[in-house]
């Protein structure tokens, strides 16, 4: 009987002392799993001064002061963000390295399809900060007064209007060959390396429309060098009321312009959760809603699923319609 009753309590002292040493790891490890970084590092895979450095660079100084941590900002720009976005996918899954970027997230894979990375598993989409509509703008010199009466004369006079873009397969070239798919007019694809020489040629005349966001042409158009005709969105915007939407004439047209943060593809779910948190409460201060509205966009919550959810709709959307206009970067 004291040999059994001797097992009995060295079993029961074992199990206590196994559940003790098991604790604090199993503590440890739900804290470290929700717990971000001292070092964070923003990666923008376009070059400084345009609107997704805008963002990343006030976001990191808000989620630097939030999470008393050092954030750091990096322009990694080239081949419409694929660069940046390459180095992205590669970093430690930890919340260390996040990316800010934009539109062209989901239009590169569309029309390249030898990119070097998924665009699907390679990420974790973390939050939407922002989204706007586009600018349908032409030369000043044009009769025009209405979209409608723009593509009568496309319709009439195929490839006669050239439009500009920031390259073969960029977002604004997507934009732009689907509205003249839609509107069954024909014209003239003029890619640049940027939107400010676009905006150039359309000022003097080389080009004659542009489908392109607030911040690049809305200067232009409001010293009258250039006019705008609508916006690409679903309803009007607040920021040009009277502009009508291009479904009012090219009805089922609705783009927008966007900008979100994403993350390794490992990302931890609760570190997932715990970025999304912050950066929706951050995006809802008044100094980036200004920032945003200087943009001409409107901040965004959404939660990590839905942001999910949105950039894989995109990139089946893009894809398809690549697809359709048989676009493609090789």
């Amino acid at each position: 009987m004291q040999h059994i009753f001797a097992a009995a309590i060295s079993t029961i002292v074992a199990g206590m002392l196994a559940a003790t040493v098991a604790y604090p790891v199993t503590a440890s490890g739900q804290s470290s799993s929700t717990k971000l970084p001292k070092l964070i590092k923003i990666v923008v895979p376009f070059a400084p001064g345009a609107s997704t450095d805008i963002f990343a660079r006030l976001l990191g100084q808000k989620l630097a002061v939030r999470n008393e941590s050092t954030v750091t900002v990096e322009n990694r720009g080239g081949a419409s963000g694929v660069i940046g976005a390459e180095y992205v996918s590669r970093a430690a899954a930890d919340g260390s390295t996040l990316m800010v970027h934009s539109t062209p997230f989901t239009a590169s894979p569309a029309v390249q399809p030898k990119l070097p990375f998924d665009p699907v598993k390679g990420f974790a989409p973390i939050a939407m900060l922002a989204r706007g509509p586009l600018f349908f703008v032409i030369a000043d010199d044009l009769p025009y007064r209405s979209l409608a009466q723009l593509f009568d004369a496309a319709r009439a006079n195929k490839g006669r209007f050239n439009y500009g873009s920031t390259g073969i397969g960029s977002s604004h070239h997507l934009n732009t060959a689907l509205l003249n798919s839609m509107a069954g007019s024909e014209m003239t694809h003029v890619p640049y390396k940027g939107g400010g020489l676009a905006v150039t040629d359309l000022i003097v005349g080389r080009i004659q429309v542009m489908l392109f966001s607030y911040s690049t042409v809305m200067p232009h158009v409001k010293s009258g060098k250039i006019r705008a005709l609508a916006v690409s969105s679903q309803s009007r915007s607040r920021f040009a009321p009277d502009l009508p939407t291009i479904s009012e004439t090219v009805p089922g047209f609705s783009v927008n312009a966007w900008w979100g943060v994403f993350a390794p593809g490992a990302t931890p779910q609760p570190i997932v959760n715990h970025l999304n948190a912050e950066i929706r409460a951050i995006v809802s201060l008044p100094e980036m809603r200004a920032a945003f509205e200087k943009e001409g966009v409107d901040s965004v919550s959404m939660t990590a699923d839905e942001f999910t959810a949105f950039v894989r709709s995109d990139l089946d959307k893009w894809r398809n319609v690549a697809r359709k206009l048989k676009i493609v970067v090789e």
